[in-house]
């Protein structure tokens, strides 16, 4: 069952979870559904372990064959491996994904498969119409990957932050919100200087979203960051050292025989 994260006169926000981990061996992820009245997108929809059962759980929900868009943070395998079968369910919904990966999305689809339905995302990021709804896509390059994109929607006033954000909770659920980071929940701090590229990039991003009225962080890996964890986070991320910063000679050296 998806978890609701906003409803209201036809806009609706749903978070599937659970559905990539059977057997332990893939790491947790979230899928979206965003619906505004008849017309609905889908944001990181996963590899192949999670199609069958977020296309069953959408169905009850939402036809998918009525989505007009697929849309990829960035083109790690846990976002979009399965776009192959999302292409063949979805006819007229378009891809859009920066415009880094746009010829190397295709490698995960048969031949011709997704001709004339790529659209790029520019670095500066764009407005993305859904029904009478536009998410707006932010940049979030290095967050972590080259060519990545965080998207807004300024209805339910979520930010779906892919890679940013991400926490593991052990025990709990990822429909459990967090409320609150003290404390910091297991292994966000590890993830975050390990998988940001540096503490200059968060920064530059803590600047950009103040300026926005933001009532939920939700990342791709975890639990939606809610309440006073929001400002929490975008604190915590602005002060954190990660990636590069953490780097030295010791890092690279050629592996004793």
């Amino acid at each position: 069952m998806p978890h609701e994260l906003f409803r209201h006169k036809g806009h609706v926000c749903l978070m599937f979870s659970d559905l990539s981990t059977e057997g332990g061996e893939a790491v947790q992820a979230n899928q979206f559904l965003i619906v505004n009245d008849d017309t609905g997108a889908i944001i990181d929809p996963g590899g192949n372990l999670a199609y069958s059962e977020l296309y069953l759980g959408m169905t009850r929900h939402f036809p998918p064959s009525r989505l007009s868009a697929i849309i990829a943070s960035h083109a790690d395998p846990d976002i979009i491996a399965s776009l192959d079968r999302w292409m063949t369910a979805t006819p007229d919904a378009k891809l859009y994904v920066s415009t880094l990966w746009e010829r190397f999305v295709p490698h995960f689809c048969k031949p011709g498969k997704t001709l004339g339905r790529v659209v790029g995302i520019p670095d500066p990021g764009m407005h993305i119409p859904i029904g009478d709804c536009k998410l707006i896509a932010l940049p979030a390059h290095f967050m972590h990957a080259e060519g990545n994109f965080q998207f807004y929607d300024p209805i339910s006033k979520i930010l779906f932050s892919g890679d940013l954000g991400v926490n593991f909770l052990g025990k709990h659920k990822a429909s459990d919100y967090i409320t609150s980071l003290t404390p910091l929940p297991n292994g966000m701090e590890a993830f975050h200087r390990r998988y940001m590229v540096s503490g200059k990039i968060l920064r530059f991003w803590a600047r950009m979203v103040r300026q926005m009225d933001i009532n939920m962080i939700v990342p791709q890996h975890g639990a939606p960051l809610a309440g006073a964890a929001v400002k929490e986070f975008i604190d915590w991320v602005e002060g954190l050292s990660c990636g590069i910063d953490l780097m030295t000679d010791a890092n690279y050296t050629v592996p004793a025989g």
